[in-house]
């Protein structure tokens, strides 16, 4: 039995931006579509069941894989450092919120 296809990704209502990314549209639309996007990185909810989000090249998502099992977005940034920068901004609001190191659980409350 095969599954209905999906999107290649889903993303968070409290989606994070960098600051070079432009277009956002376009972008969401060619990360969703398995379109390759060099220079693209997302953060995401770790796949790994131990981390509890990573980094990873907008380029690892066009694989056929995640047609079916997509990857969920929280951050889309113009480059890694900018993607590091992502990661640090929902550190510190999590821990604004009283959530130190629970970055999933400060992400699910807010989007």
């Amino acid at each position: 039995m095969m599954l209905g296809k999906k999107g290649f990704c889903e993303f968070s209502k409290k989606l994070y931006w960098g600051n070079s990314v432009k277009k956002h549209t376009v972008v969401k639309w060619k990360l969703y579509h398995g379109s390759g996007q060099f220079g693209i990185f997302c953060v995401t909810r770790a796949a790994n069941g131990i981390d509890q989000l990573e980094i990873i090249n907008s380029a690892y998502l066009k694989q056929p894989y995640f047609r079916y099992h997509p990857v969920y977005i929280y951050g889309i940034a113009g480059g890694y450092e900018e993607a590091m920068d992502i990661l640090l901004r929902i550190s510190q609001e999590a821990s604004i919120a009283g959530m130190d190191g629970r970055l999933l659980e400060y992400l699910e409350s807010v989007g």
